[in-house]
């Protein structure tokens, strides 16, 4: 049977995550396909992966690549896009009569139906009256919408989400099939849960006291302003990066063999502790060692404090960003380097330093007016080259690298 595997394969995805997690063994490989990042990263990056992998286990001709678990940490664009477009292409396939390249076995998914309680086909309709339904796709929007674009953005990934799960019910996908079809959450009572191949995952998070207050609002809200509900705009910026998409991350410990690597999705840093210590991962207050951190929102400052860098340490961590959105945020690696100091960790960024800078240049300028980047005080560059201890732990692999973290689980 030979050794177990437990192997991290990141993904370049843009400004999102895409994430390959091989576990099992080589006889008995097995694949988890984490997220699939924005719109373009499956067809230049997530396809041509998976069809690689199909050369490389040897599937032939006639069988589909199995995926043993498909999972959406949570509906941004960012993050659904990719397997919106790979579960189109299969359904296509389908209706084809065609063979669907790849066959996933089971789908983690909580939809914005579960998290709110609500239609997202109502409230897809009410956009669409007001937008067009190109504003559903996901697509790049105007730049004329002014304080309307956050909540298109959150109102396309309630729609992509949706289309998820359609796509899962046309392929007959079991959807949540760890947890007998229930929303994945954690509480209390959490458990290991066995996804074969020698590897477990413990839910940190959503929590379902959160779900439950979330639906309480949600509902309260709808019922208090039934004539807001059909105007789009207002009714979605209720439901902005605070509150629906991002606390509602499934966040997952997966182990193996005594290794461990921490997915998060865009949760608050402040959230996965407390759902850790929910589920009896760590004691309330103390810290944990994992050989693998997915930094919570591609390293947005917005989502972590140093407490967390101090509670949760890694060998690796993982920022999937390339720049947009001024993500990896400066701030943060600064904080993890104090944090750390001269231990032996390694950083791992998916784009080169210089691309991240360029593209998080362009976007503060167009979005401060006259105010212009300092690479100084503001490029990661810069940051580097005045902390040599933090340059030498950086990991960036090349274009037509892999970029894997191997855990050699034993």
């Amino acid at each position: 049977m030979g050794n177990n595997v437990f192997t991290l394969e990141i993904l370049r995805a843009k400004y999102g995550d895409c994430l390959l997690l091989h576990y099992g063994t080589a006889d008995e490989p097995a694949l988890a396909l984490i997220d699939g990042g924005p719109a373009g990263v499956y067809k230049e990056f997530l396809k041509p992966r998976l069809e690689a992998l199909r050369t490389e286990r040897g599937i032939e001709a006639s069988q589909s690549l199995p995926i043993d678990l498909c999972m959406l940490s949570h509906i941004d664009d960012d993050h659904v896009l990719g397997l919106r477009d790979l579960t189109n292409e299969l359904v296509q396939a389908h209706e084809d009569h065609k063979l669907e390249f790849v066959q996933i076995l089971d789908l983690w998914h909580n939809a914005f139906d579960d998290i709110t309680n609500n239609d997202s086909a109502e409230i897809a309709a009410a956009v669409a009256d007001q937008f067009g339904p190109a504003s559903l796709d996901g697509d790049p929007l105007p730049d004329d919408l002014g304080d309307a674009q956050s909540a298109m953005m959150v109102l396309a990934s309630v729609n992509n989400g949706r289309r998820l799960r359609d796509n899962a019910i046309k392929l007959g996908i079991e959807r949540n099939l760890d947890t007998g079809g229930e929303m994945v959450v954690a509480t209390d009572k959490s458990e290991p849960l066995d996804m074969g191949g020698g590897v477990t995952f413990t839910v940190i998070g959503p929590m379902l006291p959160e779900i439950k207050a979330l639906q309480a609002e949600h509902d309260a809200w709808v019922k208090a302003n039934p004539d807001k509900v059909r105007e789009s705009k207002k009714f979605l910026a209720s439901f902005d990066d605070t509150t629906a998409p991002n606390l509602s991350s499934i966040v997952v410990l997966a182990e193996s063999g005594g290794k461990k690597i921490l997915f998060t999705g865009d949760a608050r840093g402040d959230k996965i502790l407390e759902g850790m210590e929910l589920v009896g991962v760590v004691k309330k207050g103390k810290k944990i060692h994992v050989d693998v951190l997915k930094c919570p929102h591609h390293g947005s400052i917005r989502n972590v404090d140093t407490v967390f860098f101090e509670r949760i340490t890694a060998d690796h961590y993982v920022f999937s960003a390339n720049g947009k959105f001024g993500n990896p945020d400066r701030e943060t690696l600064e904080m993890l380097a104090e944090v750390r100091g001269t231990d032996d960790y390694r950083v791992h960024l998916t784009y080169p330093v210089t691309d991240i800078d360029a593209l998080a240049k362009q976007d503060f300028e167009g979005k401060k007016g006259d105010k212009k980047w300092n690479a100084k005080t503001q490029s990661l560059a810069s940051l580097f080259a005045a902390n040599p201890e933090l340059e030498k732990r950086l990991v960036i692999a090349g274009e037509d690298e892999l970029h894997l973290i191997e855990l050699a689980a034993e």
